[in-house]
């Protein structure tokens, strides 16, 4: 009784000793190591981060049959990618727009040009002309693995910042924009997004921009989607040159899948990875050329094909109309296909 009476007594004194040496008035010692990562992500990006109000003019019909035009609002967000005043959003926050309002985080509001526009890819580029502005860095989306923190900045209504977090929950996701395109190599994640947030950007842990957060599936208790950023990248310079993007297109939805290393020696692939051809659309040069499901794209024209960011950059607007050759994998043999691809219905 004794020795434990002593034992008990050290712990108390000792737990008293030590008691004074903490520190609790240190707000960083608080906070734990996701919860530092979050907030100096939404410090570093937030100021990139706009607020878009849209006007557009929509036909309408009375009852007696007579069409009066209506003016309706929008309202999205997008970010700044150059210091001279170019800003990343979706084409559907800014499609048909007869007048865009920019609202910085810092509260002042400028009038935008609609510079590009992509219903494609759901990605338009605007302008204002401000001084001081902070631009996002942008990422590399092909590096993404699932389980990635992801986190979603939003500034639905000017003057504050929305900021839902989350992982990145599956990659290379295909879903049909607006125009009744297939998007291909979408990022899937669970950061939420709040209404108003089309438009803004999904960033990492690095503060890097990899995504254009684009659509939510309500009923699928938030399952949100994105962009990838290599992806804009590829369009971006056509929406500033040309105010639109003119693509070639061959119609599969499809999905990057490893090769297995057999399968690479066997058939001397200098890729370890491919485009899986989920689906071929009606009418498409896919179909036409006889591409099933399941054939895995490795190559172009001799180029070899690792993802599906690798055919969009191939399959520009010199392709249309040229012949083409597709390198295949179909079970276990490997095939050459002629393709002719056509301009994409969108550009």
């Amino acid at each position: 009784m004794k020795n434990l009476q002593l034992v008990a007594n050290d712990f108390e004194n000792e737990g008293m000793q030590t008691s004074p040496t903490t520190n609790p008035t240190a707000d960083e010692q608080l906070l734990d190591a996701y919860s530092q990562a979050v907030i100096s992500v939404v410090e570093k990006v937030s100021p990139a981060v706009v607020n878009i109000d849209v006007h557009r003019q929509l036909q309408s019909r009375r009852r007696n049959n007579q069409t009066f035009m209506q003016e309706v609002r929008g309202n999205g967000s997008g970010f700044v990618f150059t210091q001279d005043g170019y800003i990343l959003t979706n084409s559907h926050v800014v499609h048909e727009a007869t007048k865009i309002e920019v609202t910085l985080s810092d509260g002042r509001n400028f009038i935008a040009e609609l510079i590009g526009d992509d219903p494609d890819t759901d990605l338009a580029v605007i302008r204002i002309d401000a001084p001081n502005l902070v631009a996002a860095k942008l990422g590399d989306s092909q590096s993404l693995r699932a389980g990635q923190l992801a986190i979603a900045i939003g500034n639905p209504y000017g003057f504050q910042t929305t900021v839902t977090t989350g992982v990145v929950s599956a990659l290379g996701r295909s879903f049909r924009s607006r125009s009744g395109r297939l998007i291909d190599n979408i990022i899937q994640t669970d950061a939420a997004l709040n209404p108003g947030n089309s438009g803004g950007p999904l960033v990492t842990s690095h503060g890097e921009v990899i995504g254009v957060n684009t659509a939510v599936i309500m009923s699928a208790q938030g399952i949100c989607f994105a962009v990838p950023i290599n992806t804009a990248k590829m369009i971006i310079g056509s929406l500033i040159r040309d105010g639109k993007v003119r693509r070639g297109y061959i119609g599969i939805g499809g999905q990057n899948v490893p090769l297995p290393r057999r399968v690479v020696l066997f058939h001397e692939l200098s890729l370890e990875s491919g485009v899986l051809v989920i689906s071929t659309e009606e009418n498409s040069p896919a179909q036409k050329a006889g591409l099933q499901e399941g054939d895995v794209i490795v190559g172009i024209n001799q180029q070899p094909i690792a993802n599906i960011d690798d055919l969009h950059k191939l399959l520009t607007h010199d392709q249309v109309g040229v012949r083409s050759q597709l390198t295949i994998l179909r079970r276990s043999q490997k095939l050459v296909v002629d393709i002719v691809p056509e301009e994409s219905p969108g550009g």
